[in-house]
């Protein structure tokens, strides 16, 4: 790719960008959220058609301006929005081979469905991966699903493989499956890899080289082994960077928020206790698929709850719904933020209102515009959103920064309890900091936190206690500053 360049409304995405990539090796291509990482291969994946620059594929300029277009020169991506490259209501069979039906049903040709199951079981099967292939795609947890969209991609005879993110929804074990996986596409079958990370140590473990783009321009190209991991991030950010988690020092205040016995009609969430008290971040940690987000969710009415007590500053309350657990004073920042935290076709003004419209509403019920944009630009600049404008649209903003608009919207509220699930999952560490230090300012106003995370790291940085769960219960509750993250793990593997 050659003097790459794009721009959308009020951003000017890409400028004159270079970047190269052989078969049979693994590239990391890296930078801070809104660098121009995901939209350099959205390009090279037909997603855009309105760049400029020229493309290559050995020696040869090709035309890429429709994904269909880029299938037929081999080039196949991963997208790190999970959810809006798949079709829910099909099957894993029929999501896996949706493109081969596609062109069958094209060419008029009937669909055999005993091959369309067995070609996609064979795909998983080469990835070590056990999906029923009957099994609709909405009733997937959010790791099978990124296992799908691989084994899609895997499908077709692919040149060139993006993968966005793609260990951000993974286990441990389902990571170094992937891996594994990877490198034998690359160094067995002359694949070409472009791996995109915000996870570092997962780059010097797979890629032999590394670009790194910053603010739409290229910083660096060179070999992984020719860097340092605080090299990687200073490049990223373009100035020195403190590697210390920048938790606030507060006082622990009153129990505020309690749960008891918590359980969900589908055993999501069993028997599940924990409190959390003013100014306190209270972890809760686990492996993928452990039940911290089901738990996040049941607390705030998104789940049924089939038994348990809910209290806030002692009072006991109902939360049957969202609706209800907004009304109560409870806030959740959910680990999906594209399919439930954000309006991705609505601009900004709008998604930092959404969860608190009757404060800008007349006492007939109309909106007050001017009162909703002067909300809006403030949350705008006490988060350091990155947009043009208030009115831009969230689809257009970085992973970052939607995530940052996912909090925004419930700092309007005034909520007494914030429930973080997976916050800095796609985000880089810039944007991680900026998370935690707003953090920080909710406890030190009192607030109570919830943070729900897989990395132990973050657990052990920024927590005052923890809670491990473990097959869907919480298994052990542990003093943060008492432990470290090989204990977590213990119990977080079913250790006792």
């Amino acid at each position: 790719m050659t003097k790459i360049a794009i721009e959308f409304p009020g951003v000017k995405a890409l400028s004159g960008v270079d970047f190269q990539v052989k078969t049979g090796a693994i590239h990391a291509l890296i930078g801070a959220n809104g660098a121009g990482k995901s939209t350099l291969m959205k390009i090279l994946a037909g997603a855009y058609s309105h760049y400029t620059g020229s493309i290559t594929i050995d020696g040869q300029q090709v035309e890429i301006r429709t994904p269909s277009a880029a299938k037929q020169l081999g080039i196949e991506i991963v997208y790190q929005e999970v959810d809006t490259a798949l079709v829910p209501y099909l099957s894993v069979a029929e999501n896996i081979m949706l493109d081969v039906m596609v062109n069958r049903m094209g060419k008029q040709q009937f669909v055999r469905w005993n091959e369309i199951h067995r070609s996609a079981q064979q795909t998983l099967n080469r990835m070590g991966v056990k999906i029923d292939t009957r099994e609709l795609v909405q009733n997937l947890t959010l790791a099978q699903k990124q296992m799908v969209l691989i084994a899609r991609a895997l499908s077709e005879q692919a040149r060139f493989l993006v993968l966005d993110e793609p260990t951000a929804p993974l286990s441990t074990t389902e990571t170094q499956e992937l891996f594994r996986l990877i490198k034998d596409l690359a160094y067995n079958n002359n694949v070409g890899v472009v791996f995109i990370s915000h996870r570092l140590p997962e780059i010097f473990e797979i890629c032999e080289d590394v670009t790194i783009l910053r603010d739409g321009l290229v910083v660096t190209h060179q070999p992984v082994s020719e860097v340092r991991p605080l090299q990687v991030i200073e490049l990223m950010l373009g100035h020195r960077f403190d590697e210390t988690y920048p938790k606030t020092k507060v006082p622990i205040g009153e129990k505020i928020f309690e749960v008891k016995n918590l359980s969900t009609y589908d055993s999501a969430v069993g028997n599940a206790s924990m409190y959390v008290r003013a100014g306190e971040i209270v972890g809760v940690a686990g492996l993928v698929g452990a039940g911290k987000t089901e738990l996040s969710k049941a607390i705030f009415g998104a789940l049924p709850q089939k038994q348990g007590e809910i209290y806030l500053k002692g009072r006991k309350i109902t939360v049957r719904t969202p609706y209800h657990a907004v009304q109560q004073g409870l806030a959740l920042v959910p680990e999906e933020r594209r399919k439930e935290g954000v309006l991705v076709e609505e601009p900004v003004y709008i998604n930092l209102s959404a969860a608190s419209l009757s404060l800008f509403s007349s006492a007939l019920g109309f909106l007050r515009g001017a009162a909703e944009h002067a909300s809006a630009r403030k949350v705008i600049s006490d988060l350091g959103i990155k947009t043009p404008s208030d009115s831009q649209k969230v689809a257009y903003l970085s992973g970052g920064n939607q995530q940052k608009v996912a909090v925004g919207k419930w700092l309007v509220t005034e909520a007494e309890v914030y429930i973080f699930d997976e916050p800095t999952k796609g985000v880089d560490v810039g944007a991680k900091h900026e998370i935690f230090e707003l953090i920080g300012k909710l406890v030190a106003a009192g607030k109570g936190v919830i943070y729900a995370s897989c990395e132990l790291a973050e657990i052990i940085g920024i927590t005052d206690r923890t809670y491990v769960m473990y097959d869907h219960t919480i298994v052990k509750e542990l003093v943060t500053a008492e432990t470290n993250e090989a204990e977590i793990l213990f119990y977080s593997t079913g250790g006792k």
